[in-house]
């Protein structure tokens, strides 16, 4: 095993340790503290792999997990996957550092927390890491899950758990579309190894499967990055901790369907299909996003939607970007490469400012008690730091100089203009589009930057509307978002170290065709002239300041829009609808009658195993194996009809009994004539056992009731009957009457020589199903203790009532 999956264990490994570090270290030590080493220590190993990656190298080790089927822990790192390990680390170590300040380690249950953060953060780490598609798909499972445990670790509030099940729901629904694509791309490929898949491109362009795996894995991607219309479970998710929302739906889990894209791409892009699926997805949950964060009176809220408009922003640049590959190289590949490039940057860029932002948010609700901008205003001066990483956070999201999220916007700009112009995929006539939406995108974008800067810090302090009176965060709570904005300026004035070290490997693994240093020239720089795109930027701010200054005057237009149109309508009111008709359905089979569940019983048996041998020509009767029939064999099978009937038609319930044991007793006299004495002793052991019971039990129960009661005849009845009986007759038959492998009985004749016993059924007990009747034991071991503690307190039960009485 090498460091690498070291690295993807330690935070499982941890998570099992956190329970005993918080009940041995509570309440002198916040167990935070020593949560904060795993992501640290995973961070800087990271770091030390960047001189490799940025020479075009790529760590590839595998390790057999299930080799007989091809399933190996196969993990690399490339350029793509190097970018979230760093972004998965660094932030998460930042939010461990700052949920030290925010969860009280008095009141909060911080062992629960720290492992679910733990699982999580090892699910990603194995998720971006994996080569192995199926071993992929079992880390993209566990987010989910453990997304889900984070979102409702405020389990007490009724939305914190509908949050986590509408979350759960949706990307649950997700990943099982995306498993079956990946098992398209296996049968196409006969791999199961991404890197694999790769290099037979051509093969999978070709395959019929083709664009049933690519719609198939592009859903369970948009739903894990909330694309449009699956992006309804993020703003729900907020109900989770911030320092849980700062993480997951800023820079890791929402990142996912990013990441699966983008590793993707290399097979499914330079297509038409993948072009204008990515693209429009992306720009139509841009454009949704930013529209509705507009109207957000809840700041974290607004961020949820603040956070699908820009997973948006970077699934369209993804989108366009794949476009290169259908030139592979040359000027025109280069000009739409840098899509690839703008999507990956800004994705950095976003994991830092939106990180601090949530952080900031965080530090307003915990110091004033209330995230309601309508309740807000004035915390300027009482709260000029946090006023001031909201000033960088902010103008960065809008695309202002000098911070980072104005380089990636410019880039942004530049990708649309670069996809209006191509001769490719209808871009001639549908061109034009995709420009006018990515600015008016950006405006609305610029207003609900504008609402969460000047709303929330500007105007007039109302002390009587907050829970508390307002105040600066503690300093360990302002580190993390601080360290952040220091990266969103460092990166505006020197982002050519990151394009470097960082973004030439991430595009090279996105577009093979750059995978080798010195392929593609990288530079950043704030200012181009006056081209196109910053004329395109002036609208936004001008457009953007325009429409927040007027912002009373227009806002109620939101309010026509009618909430039984929404797509959260929809999901609640087909959520509810499933639960009805299930319940109904449940009603109509679960009716509390044994019979009417032998009915659904024997009627899905005639109809599989019935129509698997009419259709599969199962029925193959021959007379070929069968044994001759003597004398002695025929008077004990009539015999045995003879005391079946007695049974059902008897009216004494000691002459059922006396059939019944009759019955037992006439299979031992089989094993007697199959020369088998030791089980026909075994029969005759239990049978006189049973009946001694029967006999013990029925004593004590009233006599049978004489009356004449008239039995309805069913048709139903019969048919189910016979049509059992019919199958099963028909399978034994079959089974006796064909014979494609050895009989395993074979095996078994050489008992002696394998097990040294002479007795074959006793070599069989003991020796090849030796584990097999251990558990058997075990389980008799089990139920006779059951029933001894049950008869045990029922007779300490009885002294107890006659003690009292």
């Amino acid at each position: 095993m090498s460091w690498l999956h070291i690295m993807v264990l330690i935070p499982f490994l941890f998570a099992i340790i956190v329970p005993f570090i918080y009940r041995v270290f509570t309440p002198r030590i916040h167990t935070g503290w020593f949560v904060l080493s795993v992501p640290s220590v995973i961070f800087l190993y990271f770091l030390r792999c960047i001189p490799v990656i940025s020479n075009g190298e790529t760590i590839f080790i595998s390790v057999p997990w299930i080799p007989s089927y091809g399933i190996n822990y196969t993990t690399y790192i490339d350029g793509l996957s190097l970018v979230f390990g760093l972004v998965i680390t660094g932030i998460g170590s930042l939010v461990v550092l700052y949920s030290i300040y925010y969860m009280s380690k008095l009141k909060e249950t911080l062992h629960n927390f720290y492992v679910y953060l733990l699982l999580f953060m090892g699910a990603m780490l194995g998720l971006v890491f994996s080569d192995n598609i199926l071993v992929l798909y079992v880390f993209w499972e566990l987010t989910s899950i453990s997304s889900f445990l984070l979102i409702a670790y405020w389990y007490q509030r009724e939305k914190s758990r509908y949050g986590a099940q509408k979350s759960m729901n949706i990307t649950i629904f997700g990943g099982l579309a995306m498993l079956a694509g990946f098992i398209m791309l296996s049968m196409m490929t006969e791999t199961y190894s991404i890197r694999e898949m790769i290099d037979q491109t051509e093969t999978i362009y070709e395959h019929s499967l083709f664009l049933p795996a690519m719609i198939l894995l592009l859903i369970g991607a948009f739903t894990k990055s909330a694309q449009f219309p699956f992006s309804i479970w993020l703003p729900d998710a907020m109900e989770a901790p911030t320092p849980i929302s700062a993480y997951l739906h800023s820079a890791t889990m929402v990142k996912a369907g990013i990441y699966l894209v983008a590793r993707m791409t290399p097979i499914f892009g330079g297509t038409p299909e993948w072009f204008w699926l990515v693209t429009s997805a992306g720009l139509v949950t841009l454009l949704y996003g930013s529209l509705n964060a507009v109207k957000q009176t809840d700041l974290k809220a607004l961020l949820a939607y603040s956070t699908i408009s820009q997973l948006g922003l970077i699934m369209s640049l993804l989108g366009m970007g794949s476009a290169s590959l259908y030139y592979g190289t040359g000027d025109e590949a280069s000009m739409y490469a840098v899509a690839v490039l703008a999507a990956i940057f800004h994705l950095i860029n976003h994991s830092t400012f939106k990180g601090s932002l949530f952080m900031v948010v965080g530090i307003i609700d915990h110091e004033t008690g209330t995230r309601d901008i309508r309740r807000l205003g004035g915390l300027m001066h009482l709260m000029p730091i946090s006023f001031t990483l909201a000033i960088i956070g902010g103008f960065s999201m809008a695309g202002l100089p000098p911070f980072n999220g104005f380089l990636s916007k410019e880039m942004f700009f530049t990708a649309v203009l670069n996809a209006s112009d191509m001769s490719i995929f209808s871009m001639e006539s549908l061109g034009v589009i995709i420009p006018v939406i990515a600015w008016a995108a950006s405006v609305f974008t610029f207003i609900y930057c504008m609402i969460l800067i000047f709303k929330t810090f500007t105007g007039k302090y109302k002390p009587k509307k907050l829970e508390k009176a307002a105040h600066e965060a503690p300093v360990g709570m302002l580190v993390p978002p601080v360290i952040l904005s220091s990266l969103v300026i460092i990166i505006f004035f020197f982002p050519n170290v990151l394009s470097k070290y960082i973004l030439k490997p991430a595009i090279g693994a996105v577009l093979p065709a750059y995978s080798q240093p010195g392929e593609i020239e990288i530079k950043i720089s704030a200012w181009h002239g006056w081209n196109t795109e910053l004329f395109m930027t002036l609208g936004v701010v001008g457009a953007g300041t325009f429409l927040y200054i007027y912002l009373k005057k227009w806002i109620g237009i939101y309010s026509i829009y009618p909430y039984s149109m929404t797509f959260n309508n929809f999901y609640n009111q087909g959520l509810g609808k499933l639960e009805d008709m299930s319940a109904s359905l449940t009603k109509r089979y679960m009716t509390g009658f044994i019979r009417d569940y032998f009915v659904y019983i024997f009627t899905f048996l005639i109809i599989i195993v019935g129509g698997s041998i009419l259709f599969l020509d199962g029925a193959a009767i021959g007379a070929g194996n069968n044994a001759p029939v003597s004398i002695y064999e025929g008077v004990l099978i009539i015999s045995m009809l003879t005391a079946a009937l007695t049974v059902l038609f008897s009216k004494s319930r000691l002459t059922a009994i006396v059939a019944v044991g009759a019955l037992g007793y006439l299979v031992s006299l089989f094993f007697v004539i199959f020369r088998a004495p030791d089980l026909a002793l075994t029969q005759l052991v239990v049978e006189t056992v049973t009946t001694a019971l029967f006999l013990l039990c029925f004593y004590h129960l009233p006599e049978i009731r004489r009356e004449a009661v008239r039995v309805k005849f069913r048709m139903t009845n019969l048919v189910i009957s016979l049509g059992v009986g019919a199958i099963v007759a028909i399978l034994a038959l079959s089974a006796n009457g064909t014979r494609l492998f050895e009989p395993i009985a074979y095996y078994y004749e050489n008992s002696y020589e394998l097990a040294g016993a002479k007795n074959i059924v006793n070599a069989i007990l003991v020796d090849f199903r030796g584990i097999d009747t251990m558990l058997e034991i075990f389980v008799l071991g089990i139920a006779s203790l059951g029933v001894y503690t049950l008869v045990k307190l029922r007779i300490s039960g009885r002294d107890r009532s006659e003690r009292t009485k």
